[in-house]
């Protein structure tokens, strides 16, 4: 069994399985723990597991990870990072400032809808990557919908926190339906808008386009049909990195 481990900045996302994802657990990152604390919430995820591959954008955890995992399970985990098998070029200007999490993600598109896609991201940031032919060529990074959210209240004294709930309009009638509008059909329209350009840019009207991460599903109803949510896109790409690094 191998648990598939995605450690971004606000979550931890873990699928569980052999071949295939049997269960998924999420867990907020905490960049303060310490190895022994991470195997006394997570050990009860070990049975059965005899090897781990990690992606991760946070390298404080990565340390806490390698150290729990060598001492009380003998695993010395993959890591998504420059020099192993991925199946996916990157061609940017700096391809090893391209995060694990996008390398991983665009593995489980190449793996699950071809070797085209517009691939959106939506975690602490929303990231927009082009694949064409299995290689990355642009990435555009923005502010995510829980820290733009957390920027506003912080910073504006008449507004209280508010969970987020897919709005029946685009206009508001009271403060929270109105907050919920702004951000949501504010989020939505840039992703569009996103989408638009890059289909343009790279004369690719037929693209894939895949949304995935923890806030993509806040999303779903206010975006064209065809876009495809794909919550576990990550966790398969690091299933496809697994089986052509361990195998």
């Amino acid at each position: 069994m191998v648990l598939y481990i995605d450690i971004g900045n606000s979550n931890i996302v873990i699928g569980k399985g052999n071949g295939t994802i049997k269960e998924t657990f999420r867990y907020k990152t905490d960049q303060t723990k310490s190895s022994d604390e991470y195997y006394a919430m997570l050990k009860h995820l070990f049975t059965d597991v005899d090897d781990v591959i990690i992606c991760s954008v946070v390298p404080e955890v990565n340390t806490a990870f390698k150290t729990f995992l060598g001492r009380y399970f003998n695993i010395t985990p993959l890591f998504v990072q420059p020099g192993i098998k991925t199946g996916i070029k990157v061609n940017t200007d700096y391809p090893k400032e391209v995060g694990a999490d996008l390398i991983a993600a665009a593995s489980g598109a190449k793996a699950t809808y071809g070797e085209d896609a517009i691939i959106i991201d939506m975690g602490t940031a929303t990231t927009f990557t082009y694949m064409q032919a299995g290689k990355i060529l642009g990435v555009s990074i923005t502010i995510g919908l829980d820290m733009s959210k957390n920027a506003l209240v912080s910073n504006t004294s008449k507004l209280l926190q508010f969970e987020f709930q897919k709005p029946e309009r685009v206009l508001g009638t009271n403060t929270i339906d109105a907050l919920n509008a702004g951000f949501i059909y504010g989020h939505a329209f840039q992703v569009e808008g996103f989408v638009n350009a890059i289909k343009k840019d790279f004369n690719n009207e037929s693209v894939n386009v895949i949304m995935t991460g923890g806030a993509a599903k806040l999303l779903n109803g206010t975006l064209p049909d065809h876009y495809i949510f794909d919550e576990h896109l990550v966790l398969k790409g690091l299933q496809n990195i697994y089986k052509k690094n361990r195998h």
